[in-house]
């Protein structure tokens, strides 16, 4: 048997992921991706009142600090019909842009950058020769050479205390590494900025949320009352406040990860000839204008492209049991119809069945089952979802600034259409959505105030709050598009309390197993495009293809005991 090469664990990314990739000699002729931990949150939901839910729903993952709370919410209001206010809906969005933007700077810098940047290399770069690039690049105005002498300095005292776990898991002094030192020097420089930065432009879901990590929410609208002039309310200062942090997320985007990001593309465009995967994609649609009853006013406009096909988008139903389904058949779970069964969410199960070896094992029994994420699927397609799906769909619905930001890269890449469906493509289209959703913040923001100065304050609509006038059943869906891609959550509720809940989240769609059919899922059909390993003990090449998903493996997995009963009772005080 030819050799499997078997990383486990991927790192810089959250949760658990193990691929093991099946070579040919130097080249991937079949990857396998397996979710090694599980969750357990849709069985601790059963039972609860269903305003409850997002709290409890929110906690699947500590990275995505406050989609599944949106999704919750709205999976309740979309369930009882019930509307929120105008300003709820802004400041949601505001909420979710500022995740995006947030989310999209670290996974490039701190996530992803390593695995194109030589840490190492840029201790032999000129300080003054790095200052004249990026000043090449953008007015980013900290581009002095006195800035990247100091940044060389520091990372000289790191490397001479031997403190480079501050840039975990990389094979420095690799030969796929292609960047200068000069370029080395500027990214690193910017990996250390982006670590303050951060820091700074999480203040916004602490100002509208109360907190962050997984700030606050109520269903029906948000927890953030306007009182102008009020001390404990959203008052003229923390109003002033948002702007500022919308206008440093903006410069950051356009005068340092942007140009970062088209200049380090600049050395690796091979990478737009491999990793293009399923060639479906999948989006839920996001960020409505006018609510979420109405997907003409989304920013993000739901879709499905097929095979690469940008002349069609066809439409998405979630609530159509004959579109989304979820399989088991190479996942360590049972369905009551069998393993070769497609559920639909609001059917969904989460049954425990595994019977395979207790780690540490050799290899994964592929032909079996071998992951604790499910396979979801589109009309019985794989399909992947995340910033690419994204632009890929603005791009053909004919957004207008999207056309813009993809043209202009390709022409500056010198690369031709098809690398957008490649790694580089997927890497590029994260950082183009970036730029796009910050720009749009400033104008949510304008209406935000406008609204207030018109004397429209509401942020919560308590009208149906209280349960006796809900219906005795009720089901229905929230989806959003998180960071990471597609998100929704069923709920189906019955007397008040809930009886189903089903999470199908981006890395289950990206990173799922393969199904009854055989079609493998994302991660691993882009693994299988025209990949080639230098060297076997240092697969950076998996590295880079699977990290330009962005994996969050702890979103994807379930939990329930052998028997479905609970496994733990939190009680909220």
């Amino acid at each position: 048997m030819s050799e499997r090469v078997v990383v486990d664990p991927i790192t810089r990314i959250e949760g658990h992921l193990r691929i093991e990739a099946q070579m040919d000699g130097n080249r991937i002729a079949q990857a396998y991706s397996a979710g090694t931990m599980v969750r357990g949150i849709e069985i601790i939901l059963r039972g609860r009142d269903p305003r409850d839910a997002w709290a409890f729903a929110q906690r699947i993952c500590g990275v995505c600090t406050l989609v599944h709370g949106i999704a919750s919410v709205r999976c309740v209001e979309n369930a009882l019909n019930y509307p929120i206010p105008p300003n709820a809906q802004l400041i949601r969005n505001l909420m979710i842009a500022a995740q995006y933007v947030h989310d999209h700077v670290m996974h490039f810098y701190h996530l992803h950058a390593l695995d194109w940047v030589d840490v190492l290399s840029a201790l032999n770069a000129d300080p003054k020769a790095t200052s004249e690039l990026a000043q090449s690049l953008s007015n980013y105005p900290k581009s002095s050479p006195g800035y990247f002498a100091d940044n060389k300095k520091k990372l000289q005292k790191f490397v001479e205390a031997g403190q480079l776990c501050i840039f975990p898991k990389a094979y420095w002094g690799h030969p796929a590494y292609k960047l200068p030192p000069e370029a080395n020097l500027m990214a690193v420089s910017h990996y250390l900025e982006a670590l303050s930065w951060q820091r700074d432009v999480a203040r916004l879901h602490t100002i509208f949320g109360g907190k962050n990590p997984h700030p606050n929410f109520v269903v029906g609208g948000v927890p953030s009352p306007i009182d102008l002039n009020s001390d404990s309310a959203i008052n003229t200062k923390r109003l002033s406040q948002v702007q500022d942090i919308i206008t440093k997320m903006r410069n950051f985007v356009d005068q340092v990860y942007v140009p970062d990001t088209l200049a380090i593309a600049g050395f690796y465009k091979d990478w737009g000839m491999r990793g293009e995967g399923v060639g479906n994609f999948l989006t839920y649609g996001d960020f409505p204008e006018k609510g979420m009853d109405d997907p003409s006013s989304y920013l993000i406009p739901p879709g499905v492209i097929l095979d690469r096909d940008l002349s069609t988008v066809h439409d998405v139903d979630m609530n159509d049991a004959d579109q989304i389904n979820e399989y088991v058949a190479h996942s360590w779970y049972d369905y009551s119809g069998g393993k070769n069964a497609g559920l639909h969410p609001y059917q969904g199960e989460t049954s425990l069945n595994y019977t395979g070896p207790t780690p540490p094992y050799q290899h994964l029994d592929v032909e079996q089952s071998y992951s604790w994420m499910k396979s979801p699927r589109w009309r019985g397609k794989p399909m992947e979802v995340g910033p690419l799906a994204r632009v890929l769909t603005l791009y053909a619905k004919g957004h207008e600034q999207t056309r813009e930001l993809v043209d202009m890269t390709l022409k500056q890449l010198d690369v031709p259409v098809r690398a957008l469906f490649s790694t580089l493509g997927r890497t590029a289209a994260r950082t183009l959505e970036t730029k796009l959703i910050a720009d749009t913040m400033q104008t949510w923001y304008d209406n935000l105030i406008a609204n207030i100065q018109s004397g429209d304050t509401k942020t919560f609509n308590e009208a149906y709050w209280d349960p006796s006038t809900w219906p005795a059943e009720a089901q229905g869906v929230g989806y959003m598009e998180a960071p990471r891609g597609a998100l929704a959550h069923w709920i189906v509720i019955k007397n008040g309390k809930i009886d189903n809940y089903q999470a199908v989240v981006p890395s289950t769609w990206n990173a799922g197993p393969r199904d009854p059919e055989g079609q493998p899922g994302p991660y691993e059909a882009a693994l299988q495009d025209n990949h080639e390993l230098h060297d076997p003990e240092q697969p950076i090449e998996i590295l880079r293809t699977i990290h330009s998903f962005d994996p969050c493996i702890a979103c994807a997995v379930h939990l329930t005991d052998p028997d479905g009963e609970e496994l733990v009772n939190v009680k909220v005080c």
